[in-house]
């Protein structure tokens, strides 16, 4: 069964956090809320997130504040994050967002379409991670497996097992592929085509390290780290 990815929604106002509930209620996602900064970085310390859309004039701690926290944290300073902002003080106000670690900056009032569109991209890619680890998780244990039988003397290769990690590899191998090419015709940011293309050498290492397990490819290969 597939987890649904979380996102987090970081605003100080209610109406504003109920607007983008109902824009991005159509992702079929899990919306999480929090109403300030110090409320955002205590829902990190304990969930995993597809990406953060971050209000950047908020009391106390603001966006830029925040978002600071966040890149100073290994468990969360990788996850995007969408600065949403209802001023705009120039260039220099942008700037400073993208200094701080946001992917994109979106001054209010924002297209719908273009937030669910943007939001979307990095939740694809989110679980596409997700998959990997998985697969590569599984192709530990095979390794594991298969070094504790040789130490007992068995040296048969569970085949069915190859195979259905294969059939799930090539499942994520295919949707990923799909989506670097949606990226390359929307002319998508930056951020989320570096990630894309991130994923995709990862996917290129775990097909050649489940490739060498096959009869006659020679030793167990190391696994790549999926991160």
């Amino acid at each position: 069964m597939v987890q649904k990815a979380k996102i987090l929604l970081v605003d100080d106002r209610p109406e504003n956090l109920l607007a983008l509930e109902a824009i991005l209620s159509a992702l079929d996602q899990t919306l999480v809320r929090a109403s300030s900064g110090e409320e955002a970085l205590k829902a990190l310390l304990t969930d995993d997130f597809a990406v953060i859309l971050l209000d950047v004039q908020m009391p106390g701690m603001d966006g830029f504040e925040t978002a600071a926290h966040i890149k100073r944290r290994e468990r969360t300073r990788d996850i995007p994050i969408i600065f949403l902002t209802a001023i705009n003080h120039g260039p220099h106000h942008t700037f400073r967002g993208y200094a701080a670690g946001a992917v994109d900056y979106i001054s209010k009032p924002f297209d719908p379409w273009v937030l669910r569109a943007k939001v979307s991209v990095f939740v694809e890619l989110y679980m596409k991670n997700c998959q990997l680890r998985e697969q590569a998780a599984l192709l530990r244990l095979q390794l594991e497996g298969g070094e504790g039988k040789a130490a007992l003397g068995d040296t048969k290769e569970p085949a069915g097992l190859l195979a259905e990690l294969s059939a799930r590899l090539a499942a994520v191998e295919e949707q990923a592929e799909a989506l670097s090419k949606q990226l390359d015709d929307e002319s998508a940011d930056a951020a989320a085509v570096a990630t894309a293309a991130h994923l995709e050498r990862k996917l290129t290492g775990l097909r050649r390290a489940l490739d060498a397990l096959e009869p006659g490819a020679g030793g167990a290969p190391s696994v790549p780290s999926p991160s």
